[in-house]
């Protein structure tokens, strides 16, 4: 089997292969670019594993023409930039000894015991420049079965790192069968092991979480970590029972998957802290959940919120609801959303001014909304 695709023929790719095999060495592509070249998806990130050493690398892509720049040199990674592009070349690995996220590591020669210390089997195949695909642990019926499965025993797996618990899940939601539900050992084995997510860093659960909840459809993913007990091990008083209903919304609106919009679904207590979210997203998040509880119509949501803002909050009052879009509802939210209320501060000044100014605003505004903005300057005044 071989796989194809524009990115193994770009000259810049080739060109960080021949640079290693000129030297001597094998150039293996590894991970993410063959499963999913595997499985026709975009490929982004370009891993390429090699039995040189790091200093070999360096001075193969120097020798070449390219720039090495000594991004992961602790864990054996040179990146080898051509012609703007980055490639990351790693040595051949096996570990020797593992805690928490930390191993030591010897350099090796063999991709059998490089593939054994790598997550699960979709993720341990391997492939040459030519695109002859190598797979020495037989992965690829695990990959035709959109099957994600630990390398070995999930339990020991989970104790080398206790971050492939949630990449057990989100590895799921991206690329898994949801037809097929979860590997049931791998399920287990992660909940078994919800205590050790506290060890985590918040910075790393919320890159996971983001990238779980940016997937098509990650709802059955997140189900099971509610089973599991995952979820609330790292959102306490999260509720996965909305999302399945959002998705459904989304596909059915057509609107693009959004990992904050999902968020709010949850639910949770604390959530912008535990995921360490920016203060731009914490706004947001505050807002939506905000316009959740206001119980406005779809029409004043547009106006309060905006269309953007305001169509994810009607998306997620449904959901949490269990009640279908009404269906006019983006309809009044669009034409919310560009209204303009035709009494400004100064149409009531000198007669108001200070907290009564604003009160008077408030009641000719709740006034004209009630209307469906249809009552005109004259009529409010």
């Amino acid at each position: 089997m071989r796989i194809v695709g524009n990115w193994i023929a770009r000259p810049e790719t080739r060109a960080v292969c021949d640079a290693l095999v000129a030297g001597g060495h094998r150039a293996l592509f590894v991970g993410g670019c063959v499963r999913n070249a595997l499985l026709g998806l975009p490929v982004g990130d370009i891993d390429i594993a090699t039995d040189a050493h790091p200093e070999t690398v360096t001075t193969c892509a120097r020798e070449a023409g390219l720039k090495p720049v000594p991004t992961g040199i602790d864990h054996g990674t040179i990146t080898v930039v051509s012609g703007r592009l980055p490639h990351e070349v790693t040595t051949f690995r096996a570990d020797l000894e593992t805690y928490g996220r930390h191993a030591r590591v010897a350099y090796g020669q063999s991709i059998e015991a490089d593939a054994r210390r790598r997550d699960f089997t979709m993720n341990a195949l391997y492939a040459e420049p030519d695109g002859l695909v190598r797979d020495p642990l037989g992965g690829l019926p695990d990959l035709r079965a959109r099957r994600v499965r630990f390398i070995g025993d999930p339990v020991q797996r989970i104790r080398e790192d206790t971050l492939r618990i949630l990449r057990f899940f989100r590895f799921h939601a991206c690329y898994g069968d949801p037809v097929g539900g979860l590997d049931a050992q791998g399920l287990a084995a992660c909940a078994a092991a919800h205590d050790s997510l506290a060890s985590l860093s918040r910075e790393r659960i919320g890159a996971e979480m983001r990238k779980l909840l940016a997937a098509p459809d990650p709802a059955p993913s997140v189900a099971a970590m509610q089973t599991a007990a995952v979820l609330s091990a790292i959102l306490p008083g999260a509720d996965a029972t909305a999302l399945a209903p959002l998705v459904h919304l989304e596909a059915e609106t057509g609107t693009a998957p959004d990992p904050l919009r999902r968020l709010a679904a949850l639910g949770g207590s604390d959530v912008a802290a535990r995921l360490r979210l920016s203060r731009a997203e914490a706004r947001r998040l505050a807002h939506l959940r905000d316009g959740i509880a206001s119980g406005m119509s779809a029409a004043e949501t547009g106006y309060r919120f905006g269309a953007g803002e305001g169509g994810d909050i009607v998306l997620l009052r449904a959901a949490l609801l269990g009640t279908p879009l009404a269906p006019d509802a983006f309809d009044d939210l669009r034409r919310g959303a560009v209204a303009v209320c035709p009494v400004r501060a100064a149409d009531l000044m000198p007669a108001y001014s200070g907290p009564a100014l604003g009160r008077r605003l408030s009641e000719i505004e709740a006034r004209w909304i009630a209307s469906g903005f249809t009552l005109g300057r004259e009529d409010l005044l």
